[in-house]
């Protein structure tokens, strides 16, 4: 993530936000910049291989005059919210609405943002405004969410994640071919 709109969040650690911390108003976010390896990454990943997220080609022809990314990698965005900052670890994801308003395009710097509309004491159920936002401050994607939220604190290192790495599927075919020039 490029920034922490929440200053007061460790990056070396996920902590949550407990139900009965949680207020209306309360809110968490991260500013993120959508590359062409994000969306190389998501299509691999999960076999969404659309043309107007990978083809320049096509996707110049397209009515987005250009690659756009996966709608999901936002709403994924939203989600990486939810599970680690606000309401964070323990909080248990049981719906969502999204409007896709705007594409998002490789080098959109996007402003992802939750806030607390509601809590249902009964059952610990808390609904969140959700927000997207370009650098131009436009709207991409807004919806809500619905989490079961923590009753119970917890703090958790933040897991040292791989890197990932895009290799096309060219370069690995070459490699066959350059083999039977290595002398033995």
């Amino acid at each position: 993530m490029d920034t922490l709109l929440n200053d007061t969040i460790t990056p070396t650690l996920i902590e949550n936000v407990t139900y009965d911390e949680l207020q209306i108003g309360s809110s968490a976010g991260f500013i993120r910049t959508v590359t062409r390896k994000d969306i190389a990454i998501f299509a691999a990943l999960s076999g969404d291989v659309n043309p107007a997220h990978l083809d320049d080609e096509f996707a110049a022809a397209s009515m987005f005059n250009g690659v756009v990314a996966h709608g999901m990698i936002t709403a994924g965005f939203i989600s990486t919210i939810l599970g680690t900052m606000l309401p964070g670890p323990g909080a248990i994801y049981l719906s969502q609405s999204l409007r896709f308003c705007c594409p998002v395009k490789p080098g959109d710097r996007i402003t992802v943002t939750v806030t607390v509309t509601a809590k249902d004491d009964e059952k610990k159920r808390v609904t969140l405004d959700c927000r997207c936002l370009n650098q131009d401050g436009t709207d991409v994607v807004v919806g809500t969410a619905l989490v079961i939220a923590p009753v119970e604190r917890i703090v958790r290192q933040r897991p040292d994640l791989p890197e990932l790495q895009v290799l096309h599927q060219e370069r690995h075919q070459a490699l066959p071919r350059q083999s039977h020039t290595v002398p033995a």
